[in-house]
Formats: structure tokens, C-alpha cells, sequence
């Protein structure tokens, strides 16, 4: 039943991130256009995820600051307007799976692993059927060309380094 191609419903996933600010607390941001595709293979060694995320959707509840990530010091949504994702391995593990794939940000690519959890699968009022993932990663927000930052008087950094992404996934059945 779930060997299938699945496109990721908008409405009903979220893609959110959380990075250290100021030293002492993380504030949380989250994309709201994105789409994607699943595909579910007998074998899930073959299964892969394509992902696209328009980066200008960019909201973490402050417009200014939305302003500012999207500029030319972070996102530069300009010249950079897309986030994609491609898997390239999945390995099943005890609990769900590692997803590796290649993350492009601000223009530049590197290879990211994902621990992906399996949420369950069933119909839909609709007719049709889902399916949900939960999946996390953290990345060097510097690797991918993010450097912006100002120090602060007493020592750190105002924008930490690592930023955690976390997406919750409902795809229906194609």
C-alpha cells in the first residue's frame, strides 16, 4: 500500500528551524510555501524525497527580522530564491530511518542526514490516502554561506551557528 508516489500537502506539513539567539534562548522560524514529492519504493533503500522551498516564505513572527533574513546578509532571496532538498540514501534504522541528501541554501549545496520517523498511513475524508513522516537535522548555518552575525560586548555572538531543522510531512497518495 505505500509503494506510490506522494506529494507533500502544504496545509497539513510544516518546515521550521530554531537557532540560538543571543546566547540564551532560540527563536523559531518556519517557511510557508514549499512543495514536494515522495516516493515510496518495496525496497526502502529506493525511496527519495525532492523537496523545493521558496525562501522568500520565510516567517518567524517579526517582520524585520523576516526583512533581514531575507537579505542579501542571509538568504539573499534575490539571487537565491529556491531551498531544495534531493535525497541520495535512505538506510532504515530501528526507529524510521537516516535520509541522506543534498541541501542547497543561499546557493550552496552540502550533503545533510536527516532521522526520519514513519507517523503512519490511512484515508483521507477525501478518498484518497496520507501518509506522515517527522524528520530532523542540524546544520552549520556558516557552511552554507550564512555568515552574517554581530558579536556581543560580554562574549558570543548575537545569531549561533547551528540552526535545527524539523518537518512534519503529510503527503497524499498520487
Amino acid at each position: 500500500m505505500l509503494e506510490s508516489t506522494w506529494e507533500i500537502d502544504p496545509t497539513h506539513s510544516s518546515l521550521e528551524f530554531s537557532v540560538r539567539h543571543m546566547m540564551v534562548s532560540k527563536v523559531k522560524g518556519r517557511f510557508t510555501r514549499f512543495t514536494g514529492t515522495i516516493v515510496i519504493a518495496g525496497e526502502p533503500e529506493q525511496s527519495s524525497v525532492r523537496t523545493s522551498v521558496e525562501a522568500a516564505s520565510i516567517d518567524t513572527h517579526e517582520s524585520t527580522r523576516d526583512g533581514h533574513l531575507r537579505s542579501a546578509d542571509f538568504l539573499d532571496v534575490e539571487n537565491c530564491p529556491t531551498i531544495e532538498f534531493a535525497s541520495t540514501a535512505v538506510r532504515p534504522t530501528d526507529g524510521g530511518a537516516e535520509m541522506t541528501g543534498d541541501l542547497t541554501v543561499h546557493g550552496v549545496t552540502k550533503p545533510v542526514t536527516l532521522e526520519v520517523e514513519f507517523n503512519g498511513t490511512g484515508p483521507d475524508p477525501y478518498g484518497g490516502t496520507r501518509v506522515g513522516f517527522s524528520a530532523t537535522t542540524e546544520i552549520s548555518r556558516k557552511e552554507f554561506g550564512l555568515e552574517w552575525n554581530t558579536l556581543l560586548e560580554g562574549g558570543g555572538a548575537v545569531v549561533g551557528d547551528k540552526a535545527t531543522l524539523t518537518f512534519e510531512v503529510e503527503a497524499v497518495k498520487q
